[in-house]
């Protein structure tokens, strides 16, 4: 009750403000106000809103890993990439935050904070982490000193575009019950604002050219009062916690954020924890955890909670169906299976069929057809969320858009606004790519039309199919290749593992045709084996060996593996594609990324160079090379530098002294260490063009 005293003398001090009687009101609005949060947000519903039976968010809840620092800098590599990054990071002491304490400041942090980013890939708890917040205010068990939390979504303000409202006007819109009790003003209240998935915006934030608005009274665009409320212009008092998958994390300027934070995924133990819940049976549970562990395709996406989910599904259903059946070891496997359960689910629930019935009638085959389509259309614009004026660009009637969320709650869903205005998305990123690869595949089987050429070409007649299978799937390897930031890596992944035999067999009824004989392949497999002599990225070439899986060639690793294993290992005879193999598996290694040491393979510039992707993700790495060029000094000291900048916040890079920005410098010395836990000791110090860095290293 004293919360609810301190509002009412508060009040009964500014009426001016609060038209007469109002006061009285208070109470009842508070506890209104709380209600309503309480009944949006107690219940959950695992893998996707609306499907299925509601589950208490108390009771399932976890402590998801937020950390403290980082930069607001975007990341637009593809998500899976970051996964991966994270996946090889070696545990290392961080700062982390309950999600109750997130606007709490670190010791030795004197100023208070107003604005908290919070990043995260798509899938990895960010939503549920801010309606945990809410709930825990709402049900009095946190946050007693704030007086009143606001939760929003851009998936509900991009609805408002073209709506005009102070931003008094706009809490009242979404929250009646403070209009309802006059509330006018929230200058000298303890507020929070929550604005969820920033990379779902579609309003206009211009920071550069927006007008400064200070009145909260004045109405005007809600894109003006978000920028102007996220200066600090409007109700500086105010706090905001806005979270973002990490591509958007630059859409706000530095100086409006006091901190950055991160959600991770789950953690090897968090993985096995969440399968030894799911199934009580604990052989059962050990021969999925086992079985994943195997898989590093899965073992990483396992990073993803929702990813859990989707392997959990299909693992519970292959096992209660064929005991002794194979597991899924691939991605493209993994999503078949997913999409086949959630047919058969809908052919028995739905349509009252039978188990042994097939599961794809034409209605639903005609329902993936139009997904698909939708899912490779808006993957091309990056869309994630759509809206009518989306649905009806792909050709989709919002009715039967309806009805596909209906039928196939757990892979496309809808989620009504404020005014019930509908917004469609799949149920995660992943779900989208596999969609819109199947669909550019059955394209091609069906009509022999190649979506992924900009001039879309049809086979022609004098071709034969052998041969425009193998120009289809050459052009999407090398269309993924030109990408920068590796945006077309996942949906690569499927539409290669589509072209399996056993993989179409899956889909049987689904697909009408088939196409892609063990010759196309093998002919896909040496493509891919050839562009490892290519100048590549690591993550281009790493991704270039989980489409190897997909395709079940895993000829170039086991190679390596065996020499390695036998000590027989011989670096100076290794080819481009075995040099990758080699950067691969000792990425994919604990033991080795904790202390790397190059004299295990190689003290020389080529095996240096090779081998700078381990080097970067190691915790420590020993490296004795006799002589470094001047472009193998270079590229050392770029890895070195960037290994210090991953280590430091923003703030610390702004105040330090004696560390350059320069990324093509690196100081090095006696003993000398550096931010980061960087340890560099200095032997035989080379210098070129200013670079000065040591022959011997230890960091």
């Amino acid at each position: 009750m004293l919360l609810e005293d301190n509002i009412i003398t508060f009040m009964k001090n500014e009426q001016k403000r609060i038209p007469e009687g109002s006061e009285s009101r208070l109470p009842r609005m508070l506890r209104d106000l709380k209600s309503a949060l309480k009944k949006k947000f107690q219940c959950v519903f695992e893998g996707i809103a609306k499907a299925g039976s509601p589950t208490l968010l108390n009771q399932i809840y976890a402590e998801l890993y937020i950390t403290e620092g980082g930069t607001a800098e975007v990341n637009d590599e593809h998500e899976v990439r970051q996964i991966e990054t994270a996946s090889r990071k070696p545990d290392r002491p961080e700062t982390t935050i309950r999600q109750e304490d997130i606007f709490k400041a670190s010791p030795g942090r004197d100023e208070p904070i107003r604005t908290v980013l919070t990043k995260g890939v798509a899938g990895i708890g960010k939503t549920v982490l801010t309606q945990k917040y809410s709930l825990d205010w709402a049900e009095d068990k946190a946050n007693q000193d704030i007086q009143f939390i606001f939760p929003f979504t851009f998936r509900e303000l991009n609805v408002l575009k073209e709506e005009k409202f102070s931003l008094v006007e706009l809490v009242h819109h979404f929250f009646t019950e403070t209009k309802e009790a006059g509330i006018c003003s929230f200058e000298d209240f303890q507020v929070v604002f929550i604005f969820d998935g920033l990379d779902e915006c579609r309003l206009p934030l211009d920071f550069h050219k927006t007008t400064i608005l200070t009145d909260p009274r004045k109405s005007t665009s809600v894109d003006v009062l978000l920028i102007n409320l996220i200066r600090g212009k409007l109700l500086p008092t105010a706090r905001l916690w806005i979270t973002t998958r990490p591509a958007a994390a630059n859409q706000i300027p530095p100086k409006c954020v006091g901190m950055v934070t991160e959600v991770r995924g789950f953690t090897d133990p968090q993985k096995e924890e969440y399968f030894r819940k799911r199934f009580r049976d604990e052989e059962q549970a050990s021969r999925i955890i086992s079985h994943i562990k195997t898989s590093r395709s899965l073992h990483i996406m396992c990073h993803i909670p929702v990813f859990c989910w989707i392997t959990a599904t299909v693992l519970e259903d292959v096992l209660e169906t064929r005991e002794e059946g194979q597991l899924p070891k691939t991605l493209t496997e993994m999503y078949i299976h997913f999409l086949v359960v959630k047919a058969k689910v809908k052919k028995v629930k739905c349509d009252g069929g039978a188990e042994t019935d097939p599961h794809w009638s034409p209605e639903s085959r005609k329902m993936m057809e139009s997904l698909g389509k939708l899912a490779f259309d808006q993957l091309q614009k990056g869309n994630l969320i759509f809206y009518e004026s989306d649905l009806t660009e792909c050709g989709i009637d919002i009715r039967a858009a309806s009805v596909y969320s209906g039928v196939f709650t757990q892979i496309f869903k809808e989620e009504r606004g404020l005014y019930q205005d509908k917004v469609f998305c799949f149920i995660h990123l992943s779900v989208q790519e596999f969609l819109a690869a199947l669909h550019v595949h059955m394209t091609f089987i069906n009509s022999g039309l190649n979506l992924l050429e900009q001039q879309q070409t049809t086979s022609q007649k004098s071709e034969t199919r052998a041969s425009a299978e193998k120009h289809f799937y050459q052009s999407a390897v090398n269309k993924a290749l030109q990408s920068p930031n590796g945006h077309l890596d996942l949906f690569l992944r499927f539409l290669l593992g589509l072209s399996m035999q056993t993989n179409q067999t899956l889909l049987q009824g689904l697909m009408t045709q088939t196409g892609s004989s063990s010759q196309t392949s093998q002919e896909i497999v040496k493509y891919i084996k050839k562009k490892f002599s290519e100048d590549l990225s690591a993550g281009k070439s790493i991704n270039l060996f989980h489409c190897l899986n997909e395709l079940n060639d895993r000829s170039l690793l086991e190679e390596i593996q065996q020499s390695l294993s036998s000590g027989n290992l011989c670096t100076y005879k290794l080819s481009p594609a075995q040099w990758s193999a080699l950067v691969f598996i000792l990425l994919s290694s604990e033991e080795d990324l904790d202390v790397f040491d190059l004299q295990k393979y190689s003290a020389s510039e080529e095996a240096l160079l090779w081998l700078l992707p381990v080097v970067k993700a190691s915790n420590k790495a020993l490296l004795s090379v006799p002589d470094l060029s001047e472009r193998g000094c270079e590229a050392l000291s770029s890895v070195l530098c960037s290994v210090l900048f991953s280590e430091r916040n923003e703030a610390e890079y702004q105040h330090s002294a004696g560390f350059r920005t320069e990324a093509s410098v690196c100081y090095s010395g006696e003993s000398t260490v550096y931010p980061g836990n960087v340890q560099v000791r200095s032997c035989n110090i080379l210098n070129y063009s200013g670079i000065n860095i040591s022959s011997q290293l230890e960091f």
